[in-house]
């Protein structure tokens, strides 16, 4: 089964902060997400250890 934790962060781009889901099942992983205020593109780095989220952080699409 799956393990979903919640995490808030900061929009590298408007600064608002934002709740996201991350998924602890997978150790590492990057993806692309579009912040929930402003709409523009989230570049998403989460780091998990058995099931259990560690780190998620964020930058631009530019950086």
């Amino acid at each position: 089964m799956a393990q979903a934790d919640t995490a808030f962060v900061q929009c590298p781009y408007c600064g608002e902060e934002i709740e996201i889901v991350v998924d602890g099942s997978v150790d590492h992983q990057q993806y692309i997400e579009d912040c929930s205020v402003c709409c523009r593109p989230i570049v998403f780095s989460v780091v998990a250890e058995d099931g259990e989220v560690t780190s998620v952080d964020v930058r631009s699409e530019d950086e």
